[in-house]
C-alpha cells in the first residue's frame, strides 16, 4: 500500500488539473483551487526538509571536520544570520521584510547582490574556457559551430555598424532572427512534447523513479 497510496493520488490529481485546464469551469476550477493550495503547502513542509537535511549535512561535516568542511561552517553561519535578520526585519515591518529601509534589504541589497554579480563575472572565465575546447573544429558539427558563433560574435561588435563590414552585421541579425529562431522553437517543441510525455508517464504509472 505504501506505493499504491502514491501512485492513485498522482493518477487523481493529474487526471483532475488535466481536465480543470480543458474545462475551467465549475467544479472542476474548484478542485484545481484546492489541489493548487494544497500543492502550496506540501512545497512549504517540502523546503522545510530541505532545510532540515541541508543543515544536518553541514553540521555533520563540521563536527567531523571532512574534506571541505571550512565551506559548511561559512554556509550554515549565513544560513543561519540571514534567517535571523529575515525573521527580525518580518517583525518589525510586519511580514514585509524586504521593505527599504530594513536589516534584511541591506543584507541583500549590500551583500547578496554584489556576490551574485561577482560569481557571475567569474563565470565568463569558464565560459570563454568551455567555449575554446567546444569551437576546436575537428568534425563537420564543430566547425559549424564555429563558424556560427564568429559570425554573431564579429556582428555584435560595434566596429561592424561601420558601412564597410555592414555586410556581417546585417548577416549576424538575419541568422539571429531566422536560422537560430528556427531551431529554437523546435528545441522548445521537443522540450513541450517530451514534458507532456513524461507527464503522461506519471499519470498513468509507468514513471515510478519518484517513488524510490
Amino acid at each position: 500500500m505504501r506505493r499504491q497510496i502514491p501512485l492513485i493520488l498522482t493518477f487523481l490529481t493529474g487526471i483532475a488539473i488535466f481536465i480543470a485546464f480543458f474545462i475551467p469551469h465549475k467544479p472542476f476550477n474548484e478542485v484545481q483551487d484546492i489541489l493548487l493550495d494544497w500543492a502550496i503547502i506540501i512545497a512549504g513542509f517540502a523546503l522545510l526538509l530541505g532545510i532540515h537535511s541541508l543543515l544536518r549535512k553541514h553540521i555533520t561535516h563540521i563536527k567531523k571536520k571532512d574534506g571541505g568542511w571550512g565551506y559548511s561552517l561559512i554556509l550554515t553561519f549565513f544560513f543561519v544570520g540571514v534567517f535571523t535578520v529575515g525573521i527580525f526585519s518580518a517583525i518589525q515591518y510586519k511580514g514585509y521584510s524586504l521593505t527599504p529601509g530594513s536589516l534584511l534589504y541591506f543584507v541583500y541589497d549590500y551583500m547578496v547582490i554584489p556576490l551574485s554579480a561577482t560569481m557571475f563575472a567569474l563565470l565568463a572565465f569558464f565560459i570563454a574556457s568551455a567555449a575554446y575546447r567546444a569551437f576546436r573544429a575537428r568534425r563537420l558539427n564543430a566547425t559549424l559551430l564555429l563558424i556560427a558563433a564568429v559570425v554573431v560574435m564579429l556582428g555584435r561588435v560595434p566596429i561592424m555598424e561601420n558601412a564597410f563590414f555592414n555586410f556581417l552585421s546585417r548577416f549576424s541579425d538575419w541568422f539571429m532572427f531566422i536560422p537560430q529562431m528556427a531551431a529554437k522553437r523546435g528545441i522548445l517543441i521537443g522540450v513541450a512534447l517530451g514534458a507532456f510525455a513524461m507527464s503522461l508517464r506519471i499519470i498513468l504509472g509507468i514513471e515510478r523513479t519518484y517513488l524510490q
